[in-house]
């Protein structure tokens, strides 16, 4: 009696009964669908910026998106002039602030060379900055210079008939009206001194351009700089002849140049990993003819997967990006499989209607089984919480099988028109040496049938005995603490942006590194504001020494002295005596040069924060024009924000405050987005490889039953699995929130090639023939999927390139296990059973108990 069919096989003998009959139509309708899927795929929006790759709903997520909302300031662009001229320097960035502010809002804020009105309106105003008590002691000491005249240097105390009184420098009366309140202050004299964003040699001069658009924002971005550009090329027209050159930089410009490094790496990575991938087929096969169904097929299933993307998430990340090359190198395993089972019917001796039934029934359960598998392995990030994650698992699940469902639908119409026009015969005898060598199959198998044929013992031995050290290695790993805390490891190489970074070098060496570091705090009222700089600067002093979470805490109340009214009348008094003392010869010309800038003015009036120039206040105000709501809090000077560890402190110090008064002051931006990207990795990674190798496991099962042959599947897994461990632990390969999907990856793709080596024994014919009658096509599948993760190591980005190389480990691992220590295994329990078998005494009659 024939065997009965399950439902599955009636449907899959019924599909091919429709691809023998009617090829072109079943093509037809694939050619549709596929062009359907290209036309939605080709609308998908890339998106860099990683707050897009949190939960819409996380804290730090929806309070940069208010800061956002907020802040007038979005980006910055540094036009950059450098020569060797101080003068001509000032002279042609002067030139470009008028048309520059003519630009307007949202692409123009502000355009500013220097802090001249900062200095020309806060400097006449420091003595209001110190306090009364040093005000009135310093009028004291004024008076005692009546008495004496000093010499070269500022002195302002004379003899006193009660006690001898210390002349003060001009340093101590800088600090007196200063009061150490300001680092605005600071900078205006110490580090601008001439008021100009230009470094101390002179030869570097920076125009800080503030716009309104957020460095997300891709066309507004380009149209932002573009109108810069055209204002600089306009206005300076000719550089060299004045003998300097412009650059530029800032967040909005690197953040352009970023989209365009990782877009152009999308086409590049894929395009490399697909056509490795082809490749390595033309190579097996030798046979240009065999690509068609696998390019169809790849191709199709591409093109569904990316549509389907678009109708669902609608866009792809810095993550999910890479996954065409991923999803190519996977998903065209089922093709190598089902096309090799058909050659080998066809040369066999069957016609082509056997041919392509046997091939449907006789591998649909091993490639459904892998397509399930690695499905599962995608589909366990799922579980996270990080939106990276998740886009990742449902772009990877449906690309594995929409390509299951694109292999078997079309695939065999190919097939089938193909052999019509061009039929394959059985193994070439004859002929030229060129179609006996092309006729003969690819041997990729040949190395491990060697090993395992000759020592199966040794084999599988030897592949325990490593394991066990990757067993011990794994701890080892995880005491060392896996995780990599350095952000460098996750930046682009700086290629062609060599000039950018060493323009933006120069521009932080002018502006300070705070100038973009800054993180911003939001408050409810500008009343909160003192008591939230009071708790913050509580929380700074608190910190031991060594582990300050931040510098600086800055608000626009910083300009706004208390008290004015009773400092007023004493620096009124000051100023009189000053320049009485500068007419009687008691101050010196270097000495009053530098004193006049902080002379108080004649009507020095009480000013609030309403007064401040607006220069001065625009980084704290708002785009409806609130003032005094912004906190800037500047990183430890010396400390650097790539370092993760570093950068979980500070963003921990400001990322919740609580007010006395009970309010909460919620902080955002990239130190605490990159934190809670970190903490989710963190979080997420037990989860989401438990979840995977749960599912790899059940799939086996599900496939296998619950007998040996599953246990031994799941085995060779593991003993793959500790293999990559002990090559992590020895190449000290960490993990980040990039490259740690290789992980639960592994396990639902490495599991394959142990499932089909077993589905192939498990027919019959003993270990040996079935390597050499499935192995070669493991090793292609295996081939396949890691040409498509070794694309990924021609990436820019280094956190792609630790992805690619994790994985490209992991298949080496899985598949040498599931060649060597598998089979090793499998021959090695064979023998001894035989053995056992052969010393069994046979039994006579009377030896039988009960005879």
């Amino acid at each position: 009696m024939p065997q009965q069919q399950s439902v599955i096989e009636r449907l899959l003998l019924r599909l091919a009964a429709w691809q023998l009959r009617a090829p072109w139509q079943v093509l037809l309708i694939g050619l549709v669908l596929t062009g359907t899927g290209a036309w939605l795929a080709r609308g998908l929006e890339l998106r860099t910026r990683f707050d897009q790759l949190l939960p819409d709903d996380q804290p730090s997520v929806l309070e940069l998106k208010r800061l956002s909302e907020r802040t007038a300031g979005s980006s910055s662009i540094f036009v950059v002039l450098e020569g060797a001229d101080r003068e001509i320097l000032r002279e042609e960035g002067g030139k470009l602030l008028p048309p520059l502010r003519a630009v307007g809002s949202p692409w123009v804020v502000s355009a500013e060379d220097g802090v001249q009105v900062a200095r020309d309106f806060l400097l006449p105003r420091s003595g209001l900055f110190a306090s009364v008590e040093d005000l009135q002691k310093l009028n004291k000491e004024l008076d005692t210079q009546r008495k004496k005249a000093v010499g070269k240097a500022l002195s302002l105390g004379l003899d006193d008939d009660d006690e001898e009184q210390k002349a003060p420098t001009f340093a101590e009366l800088k600090e007196k009206f200063l009061g150490g309140k300001s680092a605005t202050l600071e900078a205006a004299k110490d580090r601008y001194p001439d008021g100009y964003f230009q470094s101390k040699d002179g030869k570097t001069l920076v125009v800080l351009v503030r716009t309104g658009v957020t460095t997300g924002e891709l066309e507004r971005s380009r149209e932002a700089l573009a109108k810069v550009k055209e204002v600089v090329q306009r206005t300076l027209p000719d550089p060299a002849a004045r003998g300097y050159h412009v650059g530029f930089a800032g967040d909005l410009v690197t953040g352009l140049y970023e989209y365009g490094a990782v877009l152009d790496d999308l086409v590049h990575v894929g395009t490399m990993g697909v056509a490795l991938i082809l490749g390595v087929i033309f190579i097996y096969y030798r046979r240009f003819r065999v690509l068609v169904p696998m390019a169809v097929t790849m191709f199709a299933g591409l093109t569904f997967t990316f549509g389907l993307t678009r109708l669902v998430i609608g866009h792809l990340n810095v993550i999910t990006g890479f996954l065409v090359s991923i999803v190519a190198g996977n998903g065209i395993n089922f093709g190598v499989l089902y096309v090799a089972r058909f050659l080998e019917e066809r040369r066999r001796g069957a016609d082509l209607e056997t041919a392509i039934k046997q091939a449907h029934l006789a591998t649909w359960v091993g490639t459904l089984t892998a397509a399930l598998a690695a499905a599962a392995a995608y589909g366990s990030l799922a579980v996270t919480q990080f939106h990276g994650f998740k886009h990742f698992a449902f772009i990877g699940t449906s690309g594995m099988l929409l390509c299951w469902l694109a292999t078997y639908f079309l695939a065999p119409a190919v097939l089938v028109l193909q052999d019509r026009r061009w039929p394959i015969h059985g193994t070439v005898s004859t002929g030229s040496w060129f179609q006996r060598w092309r006729a003969r199959p690819s041997a990729y198998e040949r190395p491990f049938v060697f090993l395992v044929s000759r020592a199966p013992q040794a084999m599988a031995v030897l592949s325990l005995v490593v394991a066990a050290a990757g067993a011990i290695a794994f701890v080892l790993w995880l005491r060392a603490d896996p995780i990599d805390y350095d952000m460098r490891h996750m930046q682009n190489d700086l290629g062609g942006g060599k000039e950018l970074y060493r323009v933006a070098a120069r521009a932080a060496d002018v502006l300070g590194n705070n100038t973009e570091s800054g993180m911003v705090v939001l408050a409810n009222t500008p009343e909160e504001v003192p008591e939230l700089v009071k708790t913050l600067e509580a929380r700074r002093d608190a910190a031991p020494p060594d582990l300050k979470p931040f510098d600086g805490v800055h608000a626009l109340q910083d300009f706004v002295p208390r008290d004015q009214e009773a400092k007023i009348p004493l620096l009124a008094e000051i100023r009189r005596k000053l320049l009485k003392a500068r007419r009687q010869g008691g101050i010196s010309d270097s000495d009053w040069k530098e004193m006049k800038e902080l002379l108080p003015p004649e009507n020095l009036k009480p000013y609030g924060l309403q007064d401040l120039p607006e220069d001065l206040a625009r980084p704290f105000s708002e785009v409806d024009g609130t003032r005094g709501r912004l906190v800037f809090i500047t990183p430890t000077n010396g400390k650097d924000d790539n370092d993760l560890h570093y950068l979980l402190r500070w963003a921990d110090s400001f990322r919740l405050t609580r007010l006395p008064n009970g309010d909460v002051i919620r902080g955002s931006g990239r130190a605490v987005i990159f934190a809670d990207i970190l903490d989710a990795v963190l979080n997420d990674i037990p989860k989401a490889a438990a979840v995977s190798l749960s599912l790899t496991i059940l799939t086996v099962f599900l496939a296998f039953g619950r007998g040996r042959a599953a246990l031994e599947v799941v085995g060779s897994l593991a003993v793959g699995l500790l293999w990559l461990m002990l090559l992590l632990y020895l190449g000290r390969i960490k993990i980040n929130f990039f490259n740690f999907v290789a992980l639960p990856i592994t396990f639902g793709i490495g599991v394959d090639y142990a499932v089909n080596v077993m589905q192939r024994v498990l027919n019959g014919g003993g270990v040996i023939p079935a390597m050499r009658s499935t192995g070669g096509a493991v090793v292609l599948n295996s081939l396949t999927t890691t040409l498509g993760y070794l694309a990924l190591l021609g990436s820019v980005n280094q956190a792609v390139r630790s992805l690619g190389m994790i994985a490209v480990l992991g298949e080496v691992c899985c598949l040498t296990s599931a060649m060597v220590a598998l089979p090793g295994w499998l021959m090695w329990r064979e023998r001894v059973r035989h053995e056992r078998t052969e010393h069994v005494p046979s039994r006579t009659p009377r030896e039988v108990p009960g005879g």
